[in-house]
């Protein structure tokens, strides 16, 4: 095909489906479309994904080009919006990075408070079970560390299911006098699931 065809001339060809009439046209406009591109989004391949997007919706939209008005206009105009919407769309990916990276510092922050916490609450926890006498202390073992049954714990230690069941009713009252609410609760659920 002639390559010195006119706009008019190329843009009816390309109206018509003439492949080697819109190649013509990308390689007479893509260079300055892209140089535009580019002064905008600073990066190469955001620049090349919308050379190809204004040249795929020339191409999709052949059928409606006005071949007597500014095909130049129209051209950058495509650009321009394709342009607008890339730079949003960064815009928005870039705000949430930056908030599921705030949301996992504060995650970590969280965990290193709550390990902090942990071990604290474990250290009370455990000087609290110090104060127990032995045979307190042996009985509420068995019941929290080991899982045992008050019958099982009396059957082991050779004593009756009701002194397991009180010695078990002192030692948690004792606990619940020496720790607030929140803390027994924590205490608890250290007690029975470690």
């Amino acid at each position: 095909m002639n390559i010195n065809k006119s706009n008019t001339e190329l843009l009816k060809l390309l109206k018509d489906g003439d492949m080697s009439a819109f190649d013509i046209i990308y390689k007479k406009y893509s260079r300055r479309l892209y140089g535009f591109v580019f002064r905008y989004t600073k990066q190469e391949a955001d620049t090349e994904e919308i050379v190809q997007e204004v040249f795929i919706k020339i191409w999709q939209s052949r059928d409606k080009i006005n071949i007597y008005s500014s095909f130049e206009s129209f051209l950058f105009t495509i650009a321009h919006n394709a342009t607008v919407n890339l730079l949003k769309k960064r815009a928005t990916e870039h705000k949430y990075v930056e908030h599921v990276k705030s949301l996992q510092h504060i995650d970590e922050t969280y965990e290193l408070t709550d390990e902090i916490h942990y071990k604290e609450l474990k250290q009370k926890f455990q000087g609290l079970l110090n104060e127990l006498s032995p045979r307190q202390k042996e009985i509420f073992q068995l019941s929290r560390e080991e899982g045992l049954s008050h019958k099982e714990i009396a059957e082991k230690l050779g004593i009756s299911a009701n002194t397991v069941k009180n010695h078990l009713v002192t030692t948690l009252s004792f606990l619940k006098s020496k720790l607030d609410n929140g803390l027994l609760i924590s205490g608890l659920f250290i007690s029975l699931f470690l």
